[in-house]
């Protein structure tokens, strides 16, 4: 039986065993102490039968590290002040230096000097820089792969890591409005993990604490991004699409826009998106034709922050796409989807999978079923131990089953079938 369901869980969604927990956590220990740590499988199995419901102080800040969250949120419960804990031994003595930046991944641990047992000290904008440079590896990382619960965990740690700063440390208000906007990107970040992954309800408390520190923050530009991020995530939810509506406008009416032709172009094209779904064609199509004279306006040498690097030409032609499908515009949908193809940045190999098997499946709904097989097929992964984004990986399983409706017995279809079954076999 397992007590705490809130660790198995996260375990669960990690893909990891109790040994491969433990070992993980005894990296996190060294690099937030400097001393090996001597987690076993045994500690791992007390933890998930409730036989230790508050672990060591070294063990809860790897734990919270690992996995972005406290030990709360982990299932764990904190014993009465006035009391000792039975079921846990006494603490460990810890060198409180190093965690007071908070639970942190091991790489964001290392970002910035470990502040002083007996001053504040002072955080200025190489602090903001150093974190700004892994927001936008993280941006890299998405782009490649998709959201993942590792890419998730990892950007909700520089979020705390980045408010911590604000806590332990004197800043000017400059510089605290940067590590605010940090804490807001790197838990947008996670917001679009989730997303990705299609886990709607874990996406919107990040929602909540991103726009709340975009606001602390005063930045439209953050602001900007998470509307874009809700538009998708209420796109999500059953019944959802005019509250998306309502996100799509709210973005589209920000600072921001008024300020950039890019990000008034980015926001006018999800508000297309959010028309079209409920049914506001004509509006949509308007829309479209804003956008795309939006886009030409802008500046592409501007500086602007790296999670809008994605958005380009041939990303507003995928974006068009979707809108044209849901319009019935199959033709034209299929259309432009080839150009985002022809003309999507090389690294950005998340979006092409998307765009290619949404191209599979308006393909297949043309009734063109080997030219759709074959697209869907170059989006499997070549190795077994590569995985697909989760919005990918759902328009693949759609487009399975309604092959399956229309043409199972093709020669296409089969390859498809074989191929795909063993791809999702692989998968983990």
């Amino acid at each position: 039986m397992t007590d705490n369901v809130h660790l198995a869980g996260r375990m669960s969604a990690a893909g990891l065993s109790r040994a491969e927990l433990a070992k993980r956590l005894n990296t996190q220990i060294e690099w937030l102490t400097g001393r090996p740590g001597t987690l076993q499988v045994r500690h791992i199995r007390n933890w998930l039968g409730g036989n230790t419901r508050w672990p060591q102080e070294r063990q809860r800040r790897a734990l919270e590290a690992e996995f972005g969250v406290s030990a709360e949120e982990l299932g764990f419960i904190r014993p009465a002040r006035s009391s000792a804990h039975p079921d846990s031994a006494p603490e460990d003595p810890v060198d409180r230096r190093h965690f007071t930046a908070g639970a942190v991944s091991f790489a964001a641990a290392t970002l910035l000097s470990v502040p002083d047992a007996t001053a504040r000290p002072r955080v200025g904008m190489s602090d903001v820089d150093a974190l700004e440079q892994r927001f936008s590896e993280l941006v890299a990382a998405d782009n490649t792969t998709g959201g993942t619960i590792t890419l998730e965990t990892r950007a909700l740690a520089f979020a705390h890591h980045a408010l911590e700063r604000i806590n332990v440390g004197t800043a000017s208000t400059r510089v605290k409005n940067r590590l605010y906007a940090s804490a807001a990107a790197f838990t947008g970040t996670a917001l679009w993990s989730a997303i990705d992954a299609r886990e709607p309800e874990r996406a919107e408390r990040h929602f909540d604490r991103a726009l709340r520190y975009a606001r602390l923050a005063q930045d439209p530009v953050a602001e900007l991004r998470l509307w874009s991020h809700q538009v998708l995530l209420s796109g999500q939810r059953l019944g959802g699409r005019s509250e998306a509506l309502a996100a799509a406008e709210a973005g589209r009416s920000s600072a921001a826009c008024r300020r950039d032709p890019l990000y008034r172009s980015l926001a006018t094209a999800r508000l297309a998106g959010a028309q079209a779904q409920v049914g506001e064609y004509t509006s949509a199509l308007r829309s479209l034709d804003h956008a795309r004279t939006s886009l030409r306006k802008a500046d592409p040498a501007a500086q602007r922050p790296s999670w809008i690097g994605f958005y380009d030409e041939a990303e507003l032609n995928g974006l068009t796409a979707l809108v044209m499908e849901d319009t019935g515009r199959h033709a034209e949908a299929e259309a432009f989807l080839h150009m985002t193809l022809t003309r999507l940045r090389p690294d950005l190999l998340r979006n092409k999978a998307y765009y290619s098997a949404t191209l599979a499946l308006i393909q297949l709904r043309q009734g063109e079923i080997e030219r759709a097989c074959t697209t869907a097929l170059t989006v499997l992964p070549e190795d077994a131990g590569d995985s697909l984004a989760g919005r990918t990986r759902t328009l693949l399983h759609t487009f399975h089953r309604e092959l399956a409706a229309v043409a199972p017995n093709t020669r296409s279809a089969v390859e498809w079938t074989n191929r795909y079954t063993e791809a999702k076999g692989t998968q983990p």
